[in-house]
Protein backbone atom coordinates (compact mmCIF):
# COMPACT_ATOMS: atom_id res chain seq x y z
CA UNK A 1 0.00 0.00 0.00
CA UNK A 2 1.32 3.70 -1.03
CA UNK A 3 3.22 5.15 2.21
CA UNK A 4 1.86 8.66 0.67
CA UNK A 5 -1.24 10.29 2.27
CA UNK A 6 -2.48 13.74 3.90
CA UNK A 7 -4.18 13.42 7.48
CA UNK A 8 -6.16 16.15 7.88
CA UNK A 9 -8.57 18.23 9.97
CA UNK A 10 -6.69 16.53 13.28
CA UNK A 11 -5.47 17.95 16.44
CA UNK A 12 -1.92 16.92 16.83
CA UNK A 13 0.08 15.74 20.09
CA UNK A 14 4.08 16.27 18.80
CA UNK A 15 5.17 14.31 21.03
CA UNK A 16 7.86 17.07 21.81
CA UNK A 17 5.36 19.08 23.76
CA UNK A 18 3.00 20.45 21.35
CA UNK A 19 -0.17 20.83 20.96
CA UNK A 20 -1.96 22.09 17.61
CA UNK A 21 -5.46 22.35 16.50
CA UNK A 22 -6.68 22.12 13.27
CA UNK A 23 -3.32 20.11 11.33
CA UNK A 24 -3.19 18.72 8.58
CA UNK A 25 0.34 16.15 8.17
CA UNK A 26 1.82 15.13 4.84
CA UNK A 27 3.14 11.81 4.45
CA UNK A 28 5.48 11.06 1.43
CA UNK A 29 7.37 7.82 0.73
CA UNK A 30 6.41 7.07 4.71
CA UNK A 31 8.04 10.37 5.74
CA UNK A 32 6.49 13.32 7.37
CA UNK A 33 6.64 15.73 4.55
CA UNK A 34 4.72 18.66 5.73
CA UNK A 35 2.53 19.87 8.56
CA UNK A 36 0.52 22.77 8.47
CA UNK A 37 -3.14 24.55 9.57
CA UNK A 38 -5.65 22.10 7.76
CA UNK A 39 -7.65 25.37 6.36
CA UNK A 40 -4.22 26.04 3.73
CA UNK A 41 -4.68 22.92 2.53
CA UNK A 42 -4.99 23.27 -1.24
CA UNK A 43 -8.39 22.52 -2.85
CA UNK A 44 -7.27 19.82 -4.75
CA UNK A 45 -4.12 18.16 -3.26
CA UNK A 46 -1.47 16.38 -4.54
CA UNK A 47 -1.85 13.41 -2.17
CA UNK A 48 -4.81 11.29 -0.98
CA UNK A 49 -6.32 12.86 1.69
CA UNK A 50 -8.08 10.97 5.07
CA UNK A 51 -10.22 13.14 7.20
CA UNK A 52 -9.57 13.07 11.01
CA UNK A 53 -11.97 15.35 12.30
CA UNK A 54 -12.38 15.45 15.88
CA UNK A 55 -9.26 12.94 16.28
CA UNK A 56 -5.98 13.76 17.91
CA UNK A 57 -3.15 12.51 15.96
CA UNK A 58 -0.02 11.61 17.71
CA UNK A 59 3.27 9.60 17.15
CA UNK A 60 2.93 6.20 17.96
CA UNK A 61 3.81 5.06 21.28
CA UNK A 62 7.37 3.66 22.67
CA UNK A 63 7.60 1.03 24.95
CA UNK A 64 11.28 0.68 26.49
CA UNK A 65 10.56 -2.15 28.03
CA UNK A 66 8.82 -5.53 27.15
CA UNK A 67 9.27 -9.23 26.98
CA UNK A 68 7.74 -10.11 23.74
CA UNK A 69 7.77 -14.13 24.29
CA UNK A 70 5.91 -13.73 27.60
CA UNK A 71 1.86 -13.13 27.11
CA UNK A 72 0.98 -12.43 30.69
CA UNK A 73 0.32 -15.63 32.33
CA UNK A 74 0.44 -15.61 35.81
CA UNK A 75 3.50 -17.92 36.48
CA UNK A 76 6.10 -15.93 34.16
CA UNK A 77 8.71 -17.24 35.03
CA UNK A 78 7.94 -20.87 34.18
CA UNK A 79 6.07 -20.38 31.01
CA UNK A 80 9.76 -18.89 29.92
CA UNK A 81 11.42 -21.63 31.26
CA UNK A 82 9.31 -23.68 29.97
CA UNK A 83 8.96 -23.27 26.28
CA UNK A 84 10.65 -24.67 23.48
CA UNK A 85 12.10 -22.00 21.46
CA UNK A 86 9.89 -22.72 19.01
CA UNK A 87 6.95 -21.89 20.63
CA UNK A 88 8.53 -18.88 22.66
CA UNK A 89 9.05 -17.22 18.94
CA UNK A 90 5.63 -18.00 18.15
CA UNK A 91 4.29 -15.90 21.36
CA UNK A 92 7.01 -13.29 20.13
CA UNK A 93 5.10 -13.45 16.84
CA UNK A 94 1.88 -12.88 18.11
CA UNK A 95 2.17 -10.44 20.72
CA UNK A 96 4.35 -8.06 17.95
CA UNK A 97 1.29 -8.65 16.04
CA UNK A 98 -0.84 -7.01 19.09
CA UNK A 99 1.67 -4.41 20.11
CA UNK A 100 1.50 -2.98 16.55
CA UNK A 101 -2.74 -3.11 16.54
CA UNK A 102 -2.67 -1.28 20.09
CA UNK A 103 -0.48 1.53 18.70
CA UNK A 104 2.81 0.87 19.97
CA UNK A 105 5.12 1.61 16.73
CA UNK A 106 8.57 0.61 18.80
CA UNK A 107 9.57 -1.53 21.50
CA UNK A 108 12.75 -2.38 23.18
CA UNK A 109 12.79 -6.17 24.18
CA UNK A 110 14.72 -6.47 27.33
CA UNK A 111 15.23 -10.69 27.55
CA UNK A 112 14.17 -13.77 25.47
CA UNK A 113 15.70 -17.28 25.62
CA UNK A 114 18.15 -18.10 23.52
CA UNK A 115 18.07 -15.25 21.17
CA UNK A 116 14.66 -16.44 19.74
CA UNK A 117 14.17 -12.27 19.79
CA UNK A 118 16.76 -11.81 17.38
CA UNK A 119 16.03 -14.56 15.19
CA UNK A 120 12.44 -13.06 14.91
CA UNK A 121 13.88 -9.52 13.33
CA UNK A 122 15.99 -11.89 11.21
CA UNK A 123 12.27 -13.11 10.04
CA UNK A 124 11.24 -9.94 9.71
CA UNK A 125 14.07 -8.54 7.77
CA UNK A 126 13.86 -11.21 5.19
CA UNK A 127 10.00 -10.62 4.76
CA UNK A 128 8.87 -13.75 6.52
CA UNK A 129 6.89 -11.95 9.28
CA UNK A 130 5.70 -8.17 8.71
CA UNK A 131 2.61 -7.43 11.76
CA UNK A 132 5.57 -6.41 14.21
CA UNK A 133 6.81 -2.88 15.91
CA UNK A 134 9.97 -1.75 15.11
CA UNK A 135 12.28 -3.68 17.08
CA UNK A 136 15.29 -2.39 19.56
CA UNK A 137 16.75 -5.80 21.14
CA UNK A 138 18.85 -7.35 23.81
CA UNK A 139 19.10 -11.04 23.61
CA UNK A 140 19.91 -12.96 26.75
CA UNK A 141 19.84 -11.06 30.11
CA UNK A 142 23.42 -11.34 32.22
CA UNK A 143 22.62 -12.69 35.59
CA UNK A 144 24.67 -13.65 38.56
CA UNK A 145 24.58 -17.87 38.29
CA UNK A 146 21.32 -18.68 40.29
CA UNK A 147 20.16 -14.38 39.52
CA UNK A 148 17.03 -12.91 38.62
CA UNK A 149 16.35 -14.14 35.01
CA UNK A 150 18.72 -17.40 35.44
CA UNK A 151 15.50 -19.33 33.61
CA UNK A 152 16.67 -17.80 30.57
CA UNK A 153 19.22 -15.65 30.68
CA UNK A 154 22.96 -15.95 30.49
CA UNK A 155 24.63 -16.92 33.90
CA UNK A 156 28.27 -15.43 34.39
CA UNK A 157 30.66 -14.69 37.44
CA UNK A 158 33.41 -12.25 37.67
CA UNK A 159 34.54 -9.40 35.17
CA UNK A 160 35.73 -11.25 32.45
CA UNK A 161 32.98 -13.53 32.30
CA UNK A 162 30.12 -10.64 32.26
CA UNK A 163 32.44 -9.21 29.93
CA UNK A 164 32.67 -12.42 27.54
CA UNK A 165 28.88 -12.54 28.24
CA UNK A 166 27.98 -9.11 26.81
CA UNK A 167 30.50 -10.13 23.39
CA UNK A 168 28.30 -12.53 23.45
CA UNK A 169 25.57 -10.65 22.68
CA UNK A 170 26.51 -7.94 20.61
CA UNK A 171 27.61 -10.87 18.03
CA UNK A 172 24.36 -12.38 18.16
CA UNK A 173 22.93 -8.93 17.20
CA UNK A 174 21.68 -7.27 20.52
CA UNK A 175 21.16 -3.41 20.41
CA UNK A 176 21.22 -3.14 24.12
CA UNK A 177 22.90 -5.20 26.86
CA UNK A 178 20.54 -5.98 29.86
CA UNK A 179 21.90 -6.92 33.24
CA UNK A 180 20.74 -7.45 36.08
CA UNK A 181 21.65 -5.93 39.52
CA UNK A 182 19.02 -7.19 42.11
CA UNK A 183 16.58 -10.04 43.29
CA UNK A 184 13.08 -9.66 41.31
CA UNK A 185 9.34 -9.54 42.34
CA UNK A 186 8.51 -12.74 39.74
CA UNK A 187 11.76 -14.94 40.73
CA UNK A 188 11.34 -17.44 43.55
CA UNK A 189 14.34 -17.16 45.76
CA UNK A 190 15.67 -13.93 45.19
CA UNK A 191 14.70 -10.51 47.07
CA UNK A 192 13.93 -7.28 45.37
CA UNK A 193 16.24 -5.23 47.64
CA UNK A 194 19.17 -7.71 47.57
CA UNK A 195 21.89 -6.35 45.16
CA UNK A 196 23.10 -9.56 42.70
CA UNK A 197 25.67 -8.77 39.91
CA UNK A 198 28.62 -6.28 41.93
CA UNK A 199 29.92 -2.79 40.04
CA UNK A 200 33.07 -4.21 38.55
CA UNK A 201 31.18 -7.36 36.87
CA UNK A 202 28.64 -4.73 35.51
CA UNK A 203 31.34 -2.08 34.57
CA UNK A 204 33.16 -4.80 32.17
CA UNK A 205 29.54 -5.26 30.51
CA UNK A 206 28.70 -1.69 29.88
CA UNK A 207 32.10 -0.91 28.69
CA UNK A 208 31.69 -4.13 26.21
CA UNK A 209 28.20 -2.29 25.18
CA UNK A 210 29.91 1.58 24.51
CA UNK A 211 32.94 0.41 22.98
CA UNK A 212 30.47 -1.37 20.52
CA UNK A 213 28.40 1.51 20.22
CA UNK A 214 25.37 0.04 21.94
CA UNK A 215 23.92 0.96 25.46
CA UNK A 216 23.21 -0.73 29.01
CA UNK A 217 19.94 -1.22 30.92
CA UNK A 218 19.92 -2.60 34.26
CA UNK A 219 16.86 -4.58 35.95
CA UNK A 220 17.66 -2.56 39.30
CA UNK A 221 14.90 -2.74 42.33
CA UNK A 222 17.12 -2.26 45.39
CA UNK A 223 18.64 1.22 46.26
CA UNK A 224 22.66 -0.36 46.74
CA UNK A 225 21.57 -2.48 43.06
CA UNK A 226 20.87 0.86 41.70
CA UNK A 227 23.79 2.86 42.86
CA UNK A 228 26.01 -0.11 41.92
CA UNK A 229 24.82 0.17 38.23
CA UNK A 230 25.45 3.92 37.83
CA UNK A 231 28.86 3.68 39.09
CA UNK A 232 29.57 1.46 36.84
CA UNK A 233 28.18 3.71 34.07
CA UNK A 234 24.62 2.44 33.10
CA UNK A 235 22.69 4.12 30.85
CA UNK A 236 18.76 2.99 31.97
CA UNK A 237 17.51 1.58 35.16
CA UNK A 238 14.97 -0.19 34.60
CA UNK A 239 11.91 -0.71 37.28
CA UNK A 240 13.67 1.18 40.76
CA UNK A 241 11.10 0.58 43.54
CA UNK A 242 13.52 1.33 45.84
CA UNK A 243 14.86 4.29 45.23
CA UNK A 244 16.67 6.56 48.09
CA UNK A 245 17.78 10.38 47.91
CA UNK A 246 21.29 9.30 46.96
CA UNK A 247 20.40 7.47 44.02
CA UNK A 248 18.30 10.06 42.66
CA UNK A 249 20.95 12.65 42.84
CA UNK A 250 23.25 9.82 41.19
CA UNK A 251 20.86 9.54 38.30
CA UNK A 252 21.09 13.33 37.89
CA UNK A 253 24.37 13.73 38.02
CA UNK A 254 24.90 11.03 35.17
CA UNK A 255 22.31 11.71 33.17
CA UNK A 256 20.29 8.11 33.43
CA UNK A 257 17.09 7.19 32.35
CA UNK A 258 14.72 5.77 34.42
CA UNK A 259 11.92 3.66 33.16
CA UNK A 260 9.79 2.86 35.84
CA UNK A 261 7.21 0.20 34.81
CA UNK A 262 4.36 0.99 37.40
CA UNK A 263 1.84 -1.19 36.14
CA UNK A 264 3.69 -4.56 36.35
CA UNK A 265 3.88 -4.11 39.86
CA UNK A 266 -0.04 -2.60 40.27
CA UNK A 267 -1.45 -5.15 38.32
CA UNK A 268 0.42 -8.25 40.43
CA UNK A 269 -1.11 -7.51 43.58
CA UNK A 270 -4.77 -5.95 41.91
CA UNK A 271 -4.64 -9.89 40.78
CA UNK A 272 -2.91 -11.23 43.47
CA UNK A 273 -3.47 -15.23 44.71
CA UNK A 274 -6.83 -15.57 43.31
CA UNK A 275 -5.30 -14.86 40.05
CA UNK A 276 -2.38 -17.89 39.94
CA UNK A 277 0.19 -15.70 40.25
CA UNK A 278 2.48 -17.48 42.66
CA UNK A 279 2.48 -16.93 46.36
CA UNK A 280 5.99 -15.36 46.67
CA UNK A 281 5.31 -13.05 43.69
CA UNK A 282 2.28 -11.35 45.44
CA UNK A 283 3.71 -10.58 48.70
CA UNK A 284 6.93 -9.15 47.12
CA UNK A 285 4.93 -6.82 45.19
CA UNK A 286 2.12 -6.09 48.19
CA UNK A 287 5.37 -5.04 50.04
CA UNK A 288 6.90 -2.73 47.37
CA UNK A 289 3.98 -0.91 45.78
CA UNK A 290 3.73 1.88 47.75
CA UNK A 291 7.80 1.97 48.33
CA UNK A 292 7.36 2.04 43.64
CA UNK A 293 4.75 4.66 44.04
CA UNK A 294 6.98 6.67 46.05
CA UNK A 295 10.11 6.21 44.33
CA UNK A 296 8.37 7.54 41.31
CA UNK A 297 6.53 10.44 42.35
CA UNK A 298 10.66 11.68 44.06
CA UNK A 299 12.27 10.98 40.70
CA UNK A 300 9.79 13.29 38.75
CA UNK A 301 9.61 15.59 41.06
CA UNK A 302 13.35 15.46 40.92
CA UNK A 303 13.70 15.91 37.21
CA UNK A 304 15.20 12.65 36.40
CA UNK A 305 14.67 11.66 33.13
CA UNK A 306 11.77 8.89 32.45
CA UNK A 307 11.01 6.66 29.60
CA UNK A 308 7.85 4.81 29.35
CA UNK A 309 8.33 0.52 29.85
CA UNK A 310 5.75 -1.40 30.76
CA UNK A 311 7.62 -4.84 31.66
CA UNK A 312 4.84 -6.14 29.56
CA UNK A 313 4.39 -10.14 29.34
CA UNK A 314 4.62 -10.39 33.36
CA UNK A 315 2.12 -11.30 34.96
CA UNK A 316 -1.59 -10.03 33.86
CA UNK A 317 0.38 -7.14 31.69
CA UNK A 318 -0.31 -8.38 28.14
CA UNK A 319 0.81 -6.76 25.06
CA UNK A 320 -1.79 -4.63 23.54
CA UNK A 321 -2.60 -3.03 26.89
CA UNK A 322 0.45 -1.40 27.29
CA UNK A 323 -1.38 2.27 27.80
CA UNK A 324 -2.11 1.29 31.40
CA UNK A 325 1.71 2.75 31.72
CA UNK A 326 0.71 6.19 31.03
CA UNK A 327 -2.78 5.84 32.79
CA UNK A 328 -0.44 4.48 35.82
CA UNK A 329 2.12 7.72 35.72
CA UNK A 330 -1.03 10.05 35.07
CA UNK A 331 -2.27 8.52 38.61
CA UNK A 332 1.20 8.97 39.86
CA UNK A 333 1.59 12.74 39.11
CA UNK A 334 2.29 13.31 35.40
CA UNK A 335 0.44 15.06 33.22
CA UNK A 336 -1.18 13.89 30.61
CA UNK A 337 1.53 15.48 28.07
CA UNK A 338 4.25 14.61 30.23
CA UNK A 339 3.21 10.79 29.89
CA UNK A 340 2.71 11.13 26.05
CA UNK A 341 6.32 12.76 26.00
CA UNK A 342 7.91 9.89 28.13
CA UNK A 343 6.04 7.53 25.77
CA UNK A 344 7.15 9.06 22.32
CA UNK A 345 10.27 11.56 21.85
CA UNK A 346 11.85 11.13 25.23
CA UNK A 347 11.53 7.46 24.74
CA UNK A 348 12.86 7.68 21.15
CA UNK A 349 16.02 9.96 22.81
CA UNK A 350 16.72 6.82 25.30
CA UNK A 351 16.81 4.90 22.54
CA UNK A 352 19.16 6.62 20.17
CA UNK A 353 16.02 6.84 17.33
CA UNK A 354 15.47 10.64 17.53
CA UNK A 355 16.46 11.10 14.58
CA UNK A 356 13.92 8.98 12.95
CA UNK A 357 10.98 8.39 15.47
CA UNK A 358 8.96 9.76 18.34
CA UNK A 359 7.78 13.27 17.22
CA UNK A 360 5.69 14.37 14.78
CA UNK A 361 8.24 16.35 12.98
CA UNK A 362 9.37 17.26 9.18
CA UNK A 363 11.78 14.53 8.05
CA UNK A 364 10.96 12.01 10.98
CA UNK A 365 9.39 8.37 10.14
CA UNK A 366 5.46 8.78 10.11
CA UNK A 367 5.13 6.15 13.14
CA UNK A 368 1.74 7.56 13.91
CA UNK A 369 -1.66 7.00 16.34
CA UNK A 370 -4.75 8.39 15.10
CA UNK A 371 -7.16 8.41 18.01
CA UNK A 372 -10.80 8.91 18.97
CA UNK A 373 -11.14 11.46 21.74
CA UNK A 374 -8.50 13.78 23.64
CA UNK A 375 -5.82 11.89 25.11
CA UNK A 376 -4.41 15.54 27.33
CA UNK A 377 -7.54 15.83 28.21
CA UNK A 378 -8.35 12.22 29.86
CA UNK A 379 -5.35 9.34 28.92
CA UNK A 380 -7.62 6.32 29.60
CA UNK A 381 -9.13 7.04 25.99
CA UNK A 382 -5.63 5.32 24.91
CA UNK A 383 -6.63 2.22 27.22
CA UNK A 384 -9.76 1.45 25.08
CA UNK A 385 -8.96 -0.35 21.63
CA UNK A 386 -11.84 1.30 20.23
CA UNK A 387 -10.76 4.54 20.64
CA UNK A 388 -7.45 3.79 18.07
CA UNK A 389 -8.94 4.52 14.68
CA UNK A 390 -5.54 3.68 13.00
CA UNK A 391 -1.97 2.69 13.40
CA UNK A 392 0.80 3.83 10.83
CA UNK A 393 4.47 2.72 10.88
CA UNK A 394 6.23 4.16 8.39
CA UNK A 395 3.36 5.52 6.92
CA UNK A 396 1.36 2.49 6.40
CA UNK A 397 -1.99 1.81 8.19
CA UNK A 398 -1.09 -1.73 9.55
CA UNK A 399 -3.89 -3.31 8.12
CA UNK A 400 -2.44 -2.69 4.41
CA UNK A 401 -1.24 -5.35 2.78
CA UNK A 402 1.61 -7.17 4.47
CA UNK A 403 4.75 -6.27 1.51
CA UNK A 404 4.21 -2.80 2.45
CA UNK A 405 4.91 -2.87 5.89
CA UNK A 406 8.46 -1.14 6.87
CA UNK A 407 11.12 -3.48 8.31
CA UNK A 408 12.86 -2.67 11.75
Amino acid sequence: MDQNRIIANVTVVDGLGGRLADRFVAVENGVIAEIGAAGDLPATPRLPVEDGTGRTLMPGLIDCHVHLSLDGAPDAIQQIAGDPPAVAALRLATNAERSLAAGITTVRDLGAKLHVDIDFRKAVIAGIWHKTPRLVLSGRPLTMTGGHCWQFGREADGPDELRKAAREQIKAGADWIKLIASGGILSPGTEPESPQLEEAEMRAAIEEAHKAGRRAAVHAHGAAGIKNALRAGIDSVEHAYFLDDEAIEMMLERDAWLVPTTWACKVIVQEGHEGGIPCHAVMKAEAALERQRESFRKAHAAGVRIAMGTDAGTPYNRHGENARELETMVELGMTPMEAICASTGLAAELLGLADRIGAIETGREADLLLVDGDPLGDISVLCDRANIAQVYKAGVPVHAEPGAMAAP
